[in-house]
Formats: C-alpha cells, structure tokens, sequence
C-alpha cells in the first residue's frame, strides 16, 4: 500500500494565519518530484509556488481556486510509491 503524504497550506511568514489558494501547477494524478513546485499561493503581498513535500503521485484535494484556507489545512496529497 502506498504511503501517503499531505500537501498543506503553508505558513508564508511568521505572521501569516491564511493565504490563497491560487492553482495547481501539475495536473492530478501527474507525477511529482520532491522539491519540484507544485501549486502557487498568495498573501496580499506576494504569490509564491510551493515545492512538494515527497516524490510520488500528486492527488488534487477539494481545495478551491481563488479561495483563502488556514495554514496547515490539507490542500491535496501525494502518494508515495511503496
């Protein structure tokens, strides 16, 4: 079975409680390199693309576009090849 890993809104600064869900930069079910980017947020500063946390298969979660989420909450996942 497949392990697998959480792709979670991250903590931008160490002021920052949310950020925007921007896009997906691979397609679901793509495969993924760990530290590869993967979707891009944004703050009312600035829009940063996040890297993945593990190499695997990235699964898209129920994450809207243009939609503002709480740091750490789980955005999608990847599936680690077991």
């Amino acid at each position: 079975m497949a392990e697998i890993v959480p792709v979670r809104m991250p903590k931008l600064t160490m002021a920052a409680t949310q950020a925007t869900f921007v896009d997906w930069l691979v397609a679901d079910g793509g495969p993924v390199a760990e530290g590869e980017p993967i979707y891009t947020v944004s703050t009312d500063k600035v829009e940063t693309r996040v890297e993945a946390p593990a190499s695997g298969v990235l699964r898209h979660g129920e994450a809207e576009f243009e939609v503002d989420y709480p740091v750490g909450t789980q955005l999608g996942s990847i599936e680690k090849a077991g």
